[in-house]
């Protein structure tokens, strides 16, 4: 049998309704391209892979036995692809008719890029602005801190979420939306898989950035269409603050050293700052209020100070 020309690698996590609804996407996308698909189950507790080997017996199914996070999960997924190019595709994702095939034909016409990624679109068929800039020391003091409430409309965010410019238009990108890249296999060689430290956010940001930096370019491609139902995973995950602050900031201690590090906990202790004030204001003297300050200093500990998760010690 011939390698496949596309690699579809697909991770879910206990979204067994949308990987469904993705897997019927790609098999009624009448592609040219020779194409295997690969789901990557991370311990499902809703069926999700039982429903992947009786409905979908044409996908290559991964079965972990935890959960591996977004990082090791697409890893091992790609670590089994054989195509030419490689497509990470989250479960929540269903890619309209042919989009997967322009991505991959833009990647063919274009050798000096390594990444070409789709316009999403809402489930209402609106559009999703989704592509961003790589984040600066300011973006860290910035986003989702006081000074983003006390400055609305600052420059920094608007210039880090690409409010510039119109996500109808195709155009070069530093970081487009990690929902749904199409690689290139050499340019993924070259730099590496995601970064596993990253276990579940930055990770695609800290791929692009590498692969930036090794020369190749990466495209938005506004004719693929992707509909995808945003957070249908993640926005479920229970420790999903806490990780996306350990993430961004090992994210910006691999990327700016110390001071990257020093800025990242100064903006997460004034975050914790706001929260211990709101706590005091929302609600009165009792256990529900002792049980919201141990969770923030937990979880403040954990992102400043490297603590284990309470779960695990």
């Amino acid at each position: 049998m011939s390698a496949p020309e596309l690699s579809v690698v697909v991770l879910s996590w206990n979204t067994s309704a949308w990987l469904r609804r993705c897997l019927e996407a790609l098999a009624a996308d009448g592609t040219r391209l020779r194409r295997e698909t690969i789901v990557v189950d991370n311990a499902s507790a809703d069926g999700s892979a039982e429903m992947v080997e009786r409905d979908f017996p044409w996908a290559r199914l991964v079965r972990n036995a935890r959960n591996e996070g977004y990082a090791r999960g697409n890893n091992l997924g790609l670590a089994r692809a054989r195509g030419a190019f490689l497509c990470t595709l989250n479960s929540d994702a269903a890619p309209r008719p042919g989009a997967l095939d322009r991505l991959v034909g833009y990647l063919r016409a274009n050798p000096g890029y390594g990444v070409a990624a789709p316009r999403l679109l809402f489930p209402d068929g609106t559009v999703q602005p989704a592509c961003m800039r790589f984040p600066r020391l300011s973006t860290a003091l910035f986003f989702d801190t006081f000074l983003d409430r006390m400055f609305p409309g600052n420059g920094v965010v608007a210039r880090y979420f690409m409010r510039d410019v119109d996500p109808n238009e195709s155009r070069d990108v530093d970081q487009p939306p990690g929902a749904c890249l199409v690689l290139r296999r050499e340019a993924l060689e070259g730099v590496g898989l995601f970064d596993e430290e990253l276990w579940l956010f930055f990770n695609d940001v800290d791929l692009c950035l590498r692969l930036r930096r090794a020369g190749w370019r990466i495209r938005y491609v506004a004719e693929a269409e992707v509909v995808h139902e945003k957070g249908a995973s993640t926005g479920r995950f229970p420790r999903f603050v806490v990780e996306w602050h350990k993430n961004r900031l090992a994210y910006y201690r691999k990327h700016y050293g110390p001071l990257g590090s020093f800025v990242v906990k100064l903006a997460v202790a004034a975050r914790g700052i706001e929260e211990f004030f709101k706590i005091r204001r929302l609600l009165p003297q009792g256990e529900a209020r002792r049980s919201e300050m141990r969770r923030l200093r937990q979880a403040l500990g954990e992102v400043l100070l490297g603590r284990r998760p309470a779960e695990a010690r």
